[in-house]
Parts: C-alpha cells; sequence; structure tokens
C-alpha cells in the first residue's frame, strides 16, 4: 500500500441546493466508482437521496444560508458507502412511505433501502443524514 493512501477510500462533495446539482452529484458518484460493480446502483442511490435533499429540506434554498447538501463516498474492498447530508429544516426524518397507486411522489426511499444493504438515517431538524450502504467484492478473495 503507498504510504499516502488508506482503505477505505473517501470522497466528498458539497454542493448549493439546486436541482441541476443533482445531475452533477450522478456524474460525480458515477466517475469515482467507475470500476465498481455498484456504479449503477449508487448512481441511482445519491440521485434519489439528493433530490430529496433539495426537494424536502431547507437544502433547496440554493446558495442561502443553509440552502446546501453534502454527499460523501466511502469505499473499500467490501462496501460502498452513499451518505448524503441536508440542511434541515424539517421535524421528521426521511422514512419510507407506501403511498396510494396514483401518487406520483413517495417511492424514493424505498428504492434506495430495495437496493442496499442496509440504510441509516441520523439527524435532527437540523439536518439528517442518509447513509446507504452496497455490498461487493473489487478484489477475488485468495
Amino acid at each position: 500500500m503507498h504510504e499516502y493512501t488508506s482503505s477505505p477510500r473517501v470522497w466528498g462533495l458539497s454542493c448549493p441546493g439546486s436541482p441541476e446539482e443533482v445531475g452533477r452529484v450522478r456524474r460525480w458518484t458515477r466517475d469515482v466508482l467507475r470500476d465498481s460493480p455498484c456504479a449503477d446502483d449508487a448512481a441511482l442511490i445519491v440521485t434519489e437521496l439528493s433530490a430529496n435533499a433539495v426537494l424536502h429540506t431547507t437544502s433547496g434554498d440554493g446558495c442561502g444560508a443553509g440552502g446546501a447538501f453534502h454527499v460523501s463516498l466511502a469505499v473499500s474492498d467490501v462496501v460502498v458507502s452513499i451518505s448524503v447530508t441536508d440542511s434541515g429544516g424539517t421535524k421528521t426524518a426521511p422514512t419510507v412511505e407506501h403511498p396510494a397507486d396514483e401518487a406520483t411522489h413517495g417511492r424514493g426511499l424505498a428504492m434506495v433501502t430495495a437496493l442496499a444493504h442496509q440504510v441509516e438515517t441520523h439527524g435532527d431538524e437540523h439536518g439528517h443524514t442518509v447513509t446507504a450502504h452496497l455490498t461487493h467484492r473489487t478484489k477475488d478473495p485468495a
């Protein structure tokens, strides 16, 4: 191992809370994970979690006070962890909903939960972090 490299590797990106940033975060995630078998699932997850931050919290206030969200990716030989932290402004934690068939919203976190091995939510009205863990192997166990 190189003396300046550690495992897991961690990347972070802070974004203004505009809808255009969701696409940038998706592209960034695909770029960071380009060699990972989890790249497509991770891109879908980060898109959903980032869109939720922009739509449902003060992260969507743009470049003003609090209008931002932060994404981090942690990659080890076994797990890819995708975390999105919003700017708060809501008293309820993100939860899996069961919307009516005709509803146009409310399925995203259920989709994230179906794709991920584990999903964790932490925080309060000042901000929530949702972390999705995807398991994979980048090396053949010998």
